[in-house]
């Protein structure tokens, strides 16, 4: 099994790129033009600001390399050291999926089948391979739905399987999208649903079961997010109606609080001393809550950010609505400060590169903007095949994107770099 050199170490939170924030035992080592999980180094959608990627493309400028992708998802493509990892499924077979691309060329390297059949999906816009991977350097964590059930699978960075857990019965509703956390020595994973589910704190070396706690009997979909707030680090979960807070190492309920709709997906952030909620089922929901354990609720309004995830840059919130509307909120009081139509529906969230944001819709047009609180200002648009459901990785000066095409009356999916 290769182990590969990161670099620089980081954990859940820090103030800029390049330095050392990890705190007790375990720190996971980053590199900083590495994207390793969901929502990049610092689980937020904050890419270097440094490394400044492309801001226009197309089919014939700017692509360093495209490869096509068997089956389908949404997973958001993860890169580390030389290579760039991505889950996928067959949607005829049920099979899920691990692939490995080189990095430079875009080569496929080895694809691990996971499951061979069994693979969940229901609502037309999921998929059965909708988590992102980590990879903490030695191995890749990923989250499959199959058979009733979720289940976490390590790899080796290779491909060979390390090991495969169980985390919980599942039934489908609309889908499973979750993926998972790496805090210290455990992998951090959910199963809401509405049968009943878990959230448990895995050995990343092992996958035993550490800790379990059981979920209350509700659909939703966020995934478990770890962040250093009111002083601690807290692992925080939204929806259930609920906003709860857990002891990442133990599992243990620091504070909960009912301050969220039933069905949520976004992955909540910080300004160090609130966190957001986000939902849209059964109500249009978004709250500032005070993550301190005191229950108090800063604010709350009715807009409709159901699925795209907040990036935050200077105490204010920025974020795409559904239903193609971007926006920008103070953090403290939730006093909307401006509001843009943007065009088509969005899935994938949002990515903050110093103060110009990316986001794609659902079309495969990627709009950037300032992230700035005077005013709404663009600052272009750039089209890639046909459709887009997953979210945008941004690391080494490059753009990481995950297209689908139709060729004919089928689709077709391709992983694109887009680089100088």
């Amino acid at each position: 099994m290769r182990r590969l050199s990161l670099g620089l170490v980081c954990a859940v939170c820090c103030c800029s790129f390049g330095i050392e924030f990890a705190r007790g035992e375990n720190p996971l080592v980053v590199h900083r033009n590495d994207w390793p999980w969901w929502r990049g180094p610092r689980h937020n959608g904050e890419a270097d600001p440094d490394q400044k990627p492309p801001t226009t493309w197309s089919e014939t400028e700017n692509i360093v390399w495209q490869s096509p992708i068997p089956g389908r998802g949404h997973g958001s493509p993860i890169v580390v050291g030389d290579a760039v990892f991505l889950p996928t499924s067959d949607e005829s077979s049920g099979s899920q999926s691990v692939l490995c691309f080189d990095r430079a060329t875009g080569k496929e390297r080895w694809r691990r089948e996971v499951h061979p059949d069994g693979g969940m999906r229901k609502n037309a816009k999921s998929t059965a391979a909708s988590s992102t991977i980590a990879c903490d350097g030695e191995r890749l964590y990923i989250n499959f739905p199959n058979r009733d059930a979720v289940y976490t699978t390590a790899l080796s960075l290779d491909g060979h399987p390390v090991w495969q857990t169980k985390i919980s019965d599942y039934v489908i509703h609309q889908g499973y999208g979750s993926s998972p956390f790496l805090y210290r020595h455990l992998v951090l994973v959910s199963a809401d649903n509405k049968g009943g589910g878990a959230i448990a704190g895995l050995d990343r070396k092992t996958g035993e079961i550490v800790w379990r706690k059981e979920r209350p009997a509700t659909p939703n979909y966020p995934s478990p997010i770890v962040l250093h707030v009111a002083g601690r680090d807290q692992l925080l979960m939204t929806g259930c109606d609920l906003v709860s807070s857990f002891d990442p190492l133990t599992g243990d309920k620091l504070w909960e609080i009912p301050g969220a709709t039933t069905e949520c997906v976004t992955s909540t952030v910080t300004d160090g001393t609130h966190i957001f909620t986000s939902g849209g089922y059964p109500k249009n929901h978004m709250s500032g809550v005070v993550a301190d354990g005191s229950g108090k609720i800063a604010w709350e309004n009715g807009d409709r950010v159901y699925v795209p995830s907040f990036v935050i840059r200077d105490g204010y919130l920025y974020g795409v609505m559904d239903a193609g509307v971007a926006a920008c909120w103070k953090s403290d009081t939730g006093k909307e400060v401006w509001k843009a139509r943007l065009k088509g529906n969005f899935t994938s969230s949002p990515v903050l590169v110093g103060d110009v944001i990316y986001a794609s819709n659902e079309s495969g047009e990627t709009f950037l903007f300032a992230a700035t609180p005077e005013e709404y200002r663009p600052l272009g648009a750039n089209r890639l095949g046909d459709a887009m459901f997953a979210t945008p990785t941004i690391c080494g000066g490059r753009i990481y994107l995950r297209v689908v095409k139709h060729e004919g009356d089928q689709p077709r999916e391709y992983l694109y770099c887009v680089g100088k």
